[in-house]
Order: structure tokens, then sequence, then C-alpha cells
């Protein structure tokens, strides 16, 4: 089946009240499933990482209080959220809308906070914890990894 066939068949089912398409043709059988509103979209691919190569060792004496210190330091308090899946964060759902949430918004749990565009499909992420969002610590249009910090909610 033709790639922009399968897309246009896509965009009809998820503008349409239909929940399910299943279309069989010489090539093939193509099944499109929606799932419900705001419910995440699960998404598996391999992530390859590579092993950190370890620093040569240091002649100089290493100060472990003001490591600690400092460590402690840039440890967010509060709520994390995390990304779901691999993709690239959007704050708003078109570039001429407000953001969802900016730091001081009051959000509730299930509330929309952000998008995350992956394989060309826009997937709403919700907030999994109600409180105030503290910090965003991802910029609009930047690509967010699997389990990447994106909020803090306090």
């Amino acid at each position: 089946m033709d790639l922009r066939k399968l897309k246009t068949l896509i965009d009809l089912v998820s503008e349409s009240n239909v929940s399910e398409l299943e279309i069989t043709e010489a090539e093939g059988k193509v099944r499109i499933v929606k799932g419900p509103v705001g419910a995440p979209v699960a998404m598996a691919a391999p992530v390859m990482v590579a092993a950190p190569v370890p620093a040569p060792a240091s002649f100089a004496p290493a100060a472990p209080d003001a490591a600690s210190a400092s460590a402690e330091a840039s440890a967010p308090s509060g709520h994390v959220v995390k990304s779901p899946m691999v993709g690239t964060f959007y704050t708003s759902s078109s570039p001429d809308s407000k953001p969802f949430v900016q730091v001081g918004s009051v959000v509730k749990e299930g509330e929309t906070i952000c998008i995350i565009e992956a394989m060309k499909i826009l997937n709403e992420i919700e907030a999994d914890k109600s409180g105030t969002v503290s910090r965003i610590l991802v910029d609009n249009g930047q690509a967010v990894e699997y389990g990447q910090p994106m909020f803090l909610i306090e």
C-alpha cells in the first residue's frame, strides 16, 4: 500500500468518530485502531547507548565535600515528569498557540502539559501529578530521549 494512502487513512480515522478501520488489498492487510483520547501512545524501539569511557586517573586530590555539596545543590526538588518516548518536545499544539503550561502554572493530574512528536504523530503528554510547575527543563523544539526529565512539579 502506498505510504501517502496509508497516511491519508490514518488522518481520516483520527479526525472521525471511527475507532477502527481494516482494509484488505491484494498487497496486504492494514488495520488502524484509534485509542481513547489522551491515552498514552507506547512505542517500542531499540535504543543503543555507547558505554562511557572511563576518564584517566587524576593526580590532583579531589575535594569530596565540595563535589557532594554541588551535586545536592543541582539535584531537582519536587516531582520530575519524564519523557515517555523519544521525539521532539513542543510546549503548545501549534506555533501560534499559547503554551500548555509555564513556570508557575498549576496543573492537575491528567492535564496536558506538552506534546511530543514521534514519527509524525503528535502525542499529548499529561501531568502524572497535581501541583505547580516550578521548572521546565526542555526547550521548545528540542529532541527528548525516553526517561529524560522535562518538568519539575512541586
